[in-house]
């Protein structure tokens, strides 16, 4: 954020109350909402500790409820303990064993069903495979797979033993995976030969052969699940089947308590700097967040069809997908492949075929699918639908309209959803029976979350015209616990800026005339493409590691379908191309830096010039280069680069 007061041009005044029949059938009505403010507001360390007591079972009772005494280092219930499988899975057998825990779809049309019975069966089995293969509680186990159960089991294993799981989403590069891998230290990788992705199957395992290749020495055991059929190399003595690994495993395992601040998993995330951030997250305040918010945002019914899209290599599939839903006894439904496989109807037709009632995807899915035209999502009976969730960035207003008329028939409410990796759980939204709702806008925060929108010095901004940091005032339970390994990191990113008294949250946004939230984008240089926050950092070091590339700054534009798109600017070693040879260049570039970090970071566009526009100092002037790739007009004072001249070419004009 500049030195300047953001300023909102938004005009967004429609308003969508949700419907007497949704209210009256919902598990949180205006009342229930208005009694967990009050409580909340009058003792918030009680409200916390009673749901804490209500919705988790514990193996020991904690009697402590918030410690702050090494803040921001919070830890919360720090002496009870328990196990978040058995709070997933176990908890649920007495009443539900028979009821569908998932719905799985692959790409090509395969489906299985697992009751969660036969879901309980399965991670004990697998379980018992990590400890003959050694794993114990503490240790770190990666997870590289395509979207299967198999990936939930893998994760849900972990923590029926205590052991630290890290998923890695399969779309990233062998580089990416081996960084990880190095950071967490892990013991275990758990991988397959391939999973289906846009009509083509991804050769996970050899990309983890890859990264294995290059310096993973805390590696010792590889578990392969059998996936795609594509072949892969097997190494003696390290590699191992998933069928080979349960086969003869007992379906029973019993689950280890572990203390309430146990790591559950990592999960890493993009910085400004290019190294990713390994975000720890703790086992029960994470898990009783993820469950309170399947709860409350999604009017959660013992029989909903729960669909979250998200991959579980993203926060929203640990959350969403892995652990919320099934702590809340839902059925959930995971598909493998891409929204357009076969054709732009295939989100839509599996929401037919299940009976989804709630459907939870991010705007760049949706933006989308709505360029397939409404003829498409006509061909479907959607009627199963009840409430649409949106997550991963802001929605704007038309893609919102469209997904409530054309998707939701005008009779869903939409919950458009605010959170992060760090924050492990949705922080801001609608509470589908409560809140009246605006598109583009999250509302307002959760019970027991107190955020506040803050100028420079941190003080509340002072209009609703007025943006500023986003922050969060106190500690909550799902909050990340440090970054794995670098605490100095996780206080210089997340609390410095304010001294320690908030959490920054790293976007601005303003809060409109009636208290509504609008979030206005990132502070800092991640960017936000399709949901999936990515550092600049990374983009521009794959891009210099090319042997042709000296120089390259990255910055985000508008996008019509991921929101935000990536541009890059790259200054060669030799001279700047033109014609064939900077088109097929930028061809070379953008497959250099989806093998480097994976597809999903190819810049957008890549344009080549002589130089970058850097003050006398040698500091790059990001702003203008993000007003370039917008294709605005430059209004801003230039007097301070070394070569002003540099502009017009960066512009495409000399």
């Amino acid at each position: 954020m500049s030195d300047k007061k953001i300023e909102s041009i938004l005009n967004e005044n429609r308003v969508f109350p949700p419907s007497d029949a949704f209210v009256a059938a919902a598990r949180l009505k205006p009342a229930d909402a208005e009694a967990l403010y009050a409580e909340a507001a009058a003792d918030y360390e009680g409200f916390w500790a009673r749901l804490a007591r209500e919705e988790i079972a514990w193996a020991t009772p904690f009697t402590e409820v918030l410690d702050a005494s090494n803040a921001p280092n919070y830890r919360w219930f720090a002496d009870g303990r328990l196990n978040v499988s058995y709070n997933c899975l176990d908890m649920n057998l007495a009443e539900r064993a028979g009821k569908t825990a998932i719905i799985f779809e692959g790409e090509g049309g395969d489906q299985r069903t697992l009751t969660y019975r036969e879901l309980t069966d399965e991670v004990a089995r697998f379980a018992n495979a990590l400890k003959a293969h050694g794993v114990a509680t503490g240790d770190r186990v990666v997870i590289y797979m395509p979207m299967v159960p198999e990936a939930v089991i893998a994760m849900q294993a972990c923590a029926r033993i205590g052991a630290i799981h890290s998923v890695v989403f399969g779309g990233f590069s062998a580089n990416s995976l081996r960084d990880r891998i190095i950071d967490a230290g892990a013991k275990m990788l758990i991988t397959a030969d391939g999973g289906h992705r846009g009509g083509r199957v991804v050769a996970l395992k050899a990309a983890a052969d890859e990264a294995l290749a290059a310096g993973c020495e805390t590696i010792e055991t590889v578990i392969v699940l059998k996936r795609a059929d594509c072949g892969a190399a097997m190494q003696d003595g390290r590699d191992v089947w998933w069928s080979d690994a349960v086969a003869g495993q007992s379906t029973t395992c019993d689950p280890v308590p572990v203390d309430a601040e146990h790591p559950l998993f990592l999960l890493y995330t993009s910085g400004s700097t290019g190294k990713p951030k390994g975000i720890q997250h703790s086992s029960a305040g994470y898990l009783l967040a993820a469950k309170l918010t399947s709860q409350w945002t999604f009017d959660l019914h013992d029989d909903d069809v729960f669909w979250c899209t998200a991959d579980v290599g993203w926060v929203t599939g640990h959350s969403y997908v892995a652990y919320g839903p099934l702590a809340a006894g839902a059925t959930v439904v995971m598909y493998e492949g891409a929204p357009t496989v076969p054709d732009g109807g295939r989100f839509w037709s599996i929401c037919e075929r299940h009976g989804v009632t709630i459907f939870y995807t991010a705007p760049t899915a949706i933006r989308a699918l709505m360029k397939f035209g409404d003829d498409v999502p006509a061909q479907y009976d959607l009627s199963s639908l009840r409430l649409l969730g949106s997550v991963g960035e802001p929605i704007n207003p038309e893609a919102w309209i469209w997904y409530h008329e054309v998707i939701g028939h005008g009779r869903c409410p939409i919950v458009d959803t605010w959170w992060q990796t760090e924050t492990g759980s949705i922080m801001i939204t609608p509470l589908p029976g409560v809140t009246p709702t605006k598109p583009g806008s999250c509302t307002k925060a959760l019970p027991g979350i107190d955020v506040d929108i803050v100028d420079e010095a941190g003080n509340p901004v002072g209009s609703p015209e007025e943006g500023g940091y986003i922050v969060i005032k106190r500690p909550w339970p799902s909050m990340l616990r440090t970054i794995w390994g670098d605490n100095d990191r996780y206080i210089e990113t997340y609390w410095q800026k304010f001294d320690n008294r908030y959490y920054m949250a790293g976007d601005s946004a303003h809060r409109d005339a009636d208290g509504y939230i609008w979030m206005m984008g990132r502070i800092d240089d991640v960017l936000n493409v399709s949901g999936h926050r990515l550092g600049t950092m990374e983009v521009e070091s794959a891009l210099v590691a090319h042997d042709s590339v000296v120089e390259a700054a990255v910055v985000g534009f508008p996008h019509d379908i991921k929101g935000e798109g990536i541009f890059a600017y790259v200054v060669l070693r030799g001279e700047r191309p033109t014609g064939d040879a900077a088109e097929s260049l930028t061809a070379t570039l953008r497959d250099w830096v989806g093998k480097q970090v994976g597809a999903i970071a190819k810049p957008d566009e890549i344009r080549f010039a002589d130089n970058l526009p850097k003050t006398r100092s040698g500091k790059i002037m990001r702003r203008l280069l993000r007003v370039i790739a917008r294709g605005e007009e430059i209004t801003q004072d230039t007097s301070t680069l070394e070569n002003e001249a540099i502009l017009d070419q960066l512009r495409g004009k000399a």
